[in-house]
This record gives C-alpha cells, sequence and structure tokens, in this order.
C-alpha cells in the first residue's frame, strides 16, 4: 500500500503543473492580466546627484577617446551610492561602457556618444552571442549582476558600424564583405554551436580577437531594474537593446535606426516581467525579438521569456514586427502586443513565431491586440516550427490570440502556417481581423482547435483554415 500512496503522491504533485495550460476564452482574460503586470513593472530611481564626464577629463571632439572618463564618473557615481552620469553636449567617443548599480546614464540633448571602432576597446566578458553563452567582446554598453541602471536623456548612441567595420564580419558580401578582408563569423559561430553542444563550461568557450563575432549594443546581463529612456541608438554592430536574464526591464520613447545585419531592435532573452513602450524601430532584422536562448542553454538553463508587454510601438522596416524566437529554447509565455503600429514594404509579418525541433521549448499564451498594419511582405500571421536545422525537441505553440487586426495595403498571406503533425499550433483565435491587399488568404498545415470570428480577407468573410 505505501508503494501505491507514494504512486498517488507523485501524480498529484505533477497533475497540478500539467493542468497549468488554460486558453484564454475572451481578450477581457488578457486584458487584466496585462493590467496587474503594469503594476509591478516600475522604473528605478535614482539619487538626485550629477556627474559630469568632462569633471573626469572627457572631451567631447569625436576624437578623443573618454573611456576611462566614463569608467571613472560611473565608478564614483556608484561609490557615492548613485546618481546621474551626465554626458553633455558634443561628441564623445570611447571604447565599452561598464555601467555599475544605481547608475543612471544620461545623455543629454545633443550630445552623441559615439563608439570605437577598434576591438580592442571592448573587453572579453561573459555574455551570450545569438543565445549561447560565451567568453566574447563585451557589448557597447554592458552590465553584470547589477541593479537599478538607466540609460536616458535625448541624446544619440552611435555604435559607429558600417560596411567597413563590424558589419562585413557576418560575411554577406552586402555588407562589405569579400575574401580579400579579413574576418568572417562563420568558423566562430559554428565553433560556439559545437561547444554548446558538448556542454563545454561557458567561462570556457573563448572568443574574441580573431574570431570575429560581433559585439551587441546594450546589453545588462542577469540585473534588475533596467530602464531606458528617450535615446536614439542607431549603427549596431549586431543586436542594438539585449537585456539577458533580467528581470524588471522597462523600455519607452526610445527610437532604434539600424540597419545592418542581425540588427533587431530590441532583443529581451530569458527576461521576467518586460514593458516596451511608445518606441519606434526602423531596422535590419527583426524589430522586437523575444527570446530565451538556443538549443542546449536554453534548455538547460530553463528560464523562459515571460511577461513581456508590447505597447504602442511602431515598427518599420525588419524581418518581423513583434517576433517569438528563433532562440526560444527556454520557452515563452505571457506576452503581450498590444496598440502598435506597423508599416513598410520592407516588414516581412507583422506576428512571426519561429522555433524548430533543436530548440523545443512551449511558447503559450501570446495576445496580439488592436494592431494597425499598412504593408507588409509574407504574412501579416506567421508560425514557423521548422526554422533552421531539425532535432529531437519537438516545440509547441499554443495559445494565440490575435483581436482587432487592420490591414490596409496588404502582403502575400494573411496566416502562414507551418508546423508538426504531432504538435499541430493548437488554440488559435482570430477576432475581428480585416486584411485587404492580401495576394492568398492563407498557407497552413497543421492546427488544431482554430476561431475565427469576423474576420475578412479582401472583403471576403474568412470562417476556417484548412490544411
Amino acid at each position: 500500500m505505501k508503494k501505491y500512496a507514494l504512486f498517488f503522491l507523485l501524480l498529484l504533485i505533477t497533475i497540478p503543473f500539467s493542468a497549468q495550460y488554460k486558453p484564454w476564452t475572451s481578450a477581457e482574460q488578457p486584458l487584466k492580466e496585462i493590467q496587474a503586470l503594469k503594476k509591478q513593472i516600475v522604473k528605478p530611481n535614482f539619487r538626485k546627484k550629477d556627474y559630469l564626464i568632462t569633471d573626469f577629463g572627457a572631451i567631447g571632439d569625436g576624437k578623443t577617446k573618454n573611456t576611462e572618463a566614463f569608467k571613472k564618473a560611473i565608478e564614483k557615481c556608484n561609490a557615492d551610492g548613485g546618481g546621474r552620469v551626465v554626458v553633455p553636449k558634443g561628441v564623445f567617443l570611447t571604447g565599452a561602457i561598464y555601467l555599475k548599480s544605481n547608475v543612471n546614464l544620461y545623455v543629454s540633448e545633443g550630445s552623441t556618444i559615439l563608439f570605437s571602432q577598434d576591438s580592442n576597446d571592448y573587453p572579453i566578458v561573459f555574455t551570450r552571442w545569438e543565445g549561447m553563452e560565451c567568453m566574447n567582446y563585451s557589448s557597447l554598453i554592458y552590465a553584470y549582476e547589477e541593479e537599478n541602471i538607466a540609460v536616458t536623456g535625448k541624446g544619440t548612441l552611435d555604435g559607429n558600424a558600417d560596411l567597413d567595420h563590424w558589419w562585413f564580419w557576418c560575411g554577406a558580401t552586402k555588407y562589405g564583405y569579400n575574401e580579400s578582408r579579413p574576418g568572417r563569423q562563420n568558423p566562430a559561430r559554428a565553433k560556439l554551436h559545437e561547444y554548446m553542444a558538448q556542454r563545454k563550461l561557458a567561462r570556457e568557450r573563448i572568443f574574441g580577437d580573431g574570431y570575429y563575432l560581433r559585439p551587441n549594443f546594450v546589453q545588462p546581463y542577469r540585473c534588475k531594474n533596467f530602464y531606458m529612456a528617450d535615446v536614439l541608438v542607431k549603427n549596431s554592430p549586431m543586436w542594438n537593446l539585449n537585456p539577458v536574464l533580467c528581470e524588471n526591464v522597462l523600455i519607452e520613447r526610445v527610437k532604434v535606426i539600424s540597419h545592418g545585419p542581425n540588427n533587431d531592435g530590441c532583443d529581451p532573452e530569458a527576461c521576467k516581467n518586460v514593458w516596451i513602450k511608445d518606441c519606434y524601430f526602423d531596422t535590419g532584422d527583426d524589430c522586437i525579438a523575444i527570446k530565451s536562448g538556443r538549443d542546449e542553454d536554453g534548455r538547460d538553463i530553463g528560464r523562459p521569456a515571460e511577461n513581456h508587454i508590447i505597447e504602442n510601438c511602431e515598427m518599420k522596416d525588419g524581418h518581423g514586427g513583434v517576433v517569438i524566437g528563433s532562440e526560444i529554447a527556454g520557452g515563452a509565455k505571457n506576452i503581450y502586443a498590444i496598440g502598435n503600429l506597423m508599416d513598410s514594404k520592407n516588414l516581412d509579418r507583422a506576428l512571426r513565431i519561429k522555433t524548430s525541433s533543436s530548440r523545443g521549448g512551449i511558447i503559450e499564451n501570446v495576445f496580439f491586440y488592436n494592431t494597425k498594419v499598412g504593408a507588409f511582405q509574407e504574412a501579416a500571421v506567421r508560425f514557423n516550427m521548422h526554422y533552421e536545422k531539425p532535432g529531437n525537441f519537438i516545440p509547441t505553440i499554443r495559445n494565440i490570440w490575435v483581436e482587432n487586426l487592420t490591414v490596409e495595403k496588404g502582403g502575400k498571406y494573411a496566416v502562414f502556417s507551418d508546423a508538426y503533425e504531432s504538435s499541430p499550433v493548437t488554440d488559435f483565435t482570430m477576432i475581428n481581423a480585416k486584411m485587404n491587399g492580401i495576394e492568398i488568404p492563407y498557407k497552413v498545415d497543421y492546427m488544431k482547435n482554430v476561431k475565427l470570428k469576423n474576420v475578412t480577407v479582401n472583403g471576403k468573410p474568412l470562417t476556417e483554415l484548412k490544411n
């Protein structure tokens, strides 16, 4: 009897976990969840004390390297208990900036932080590169296990990347690569994949000089209470805003204009409680891409992207407007995109979920509400479980709710789905969607529990999605 009692106890323990999944039955449910979540995400407060970088030797002539001045100002501000490190008008050239707790890096209107094009100005730090942990160049602005940090002000962050610096390392000729110049990331990227598959210790995966893995722009890593507001971010070597394993992230009124390779606008990665609002994205890759790690690293760490609000943002060029994936092996849940505006012939998709069986993981509870789209290329809503190489970890996509979607100028598909027969996209709801200028209403394979209500494509009702 004791053996059976233990069996039933274990069963009771496991049942609630598997029973947590409950698809929404009305928009009122996620709307209430959003209101509750907004109360949890608050910007940090800072001591009312300014530290002017020019008082620490900085010269804003665009030529003098001010890395030490930034370092001294930030360290002094932190040691005193925090405040604002102020960048006045001028162009201040620098290498990597490390943000410390209780420091608000304030970039004044009329000022530019211009980042060095010399890779030697970016020390090797513990980082993530395309969702894989390693030792590589510091991001241009970096923090590790810090708390209460910010980048604010109406000035400019210029990553200074171009066809002759950073971008050509991607190995594509359209970004300046040719065989006569040194620098191509492909061999190192393959080596990092190999290290990850072998589960080599992350701090022993050492890259940097000679490997050509481009740094991201802003990467707070394992930080709490990260705030970013009002700045213009442009010309990143790679991903622009990439908080990793952070909690309580608020990004508002930031403008990202960056058209280089893999120049995603904002990639919150394995973060909890994130609010991105009133921002502008015009990018060379996904505008917003929510991530939780690639393959073994994502699964082993096991931190999902959780509780994200994307509100009142404008998206122009990009591979996707609101994207989940592809580095999503840790899963994603409770993703709310509300009141966003998208319009560009160079925008491929409005809502995109991309994953693969080399990733695995569960993507659930995605709410896409009150979205206005002008033009796009491929699909208004796109599901893809066959992104990149296959593996042995079949992903799950479920409880996706799209309501109040308008498309004016259209694109190829309204809905495009590519899933596994053994793992269909489940509980997809679309309500009050009016899409015009669509070439083909839909192309889908495996979907289950689809609900369409008041959906029209080119003026004709869409009542079903059949294989």
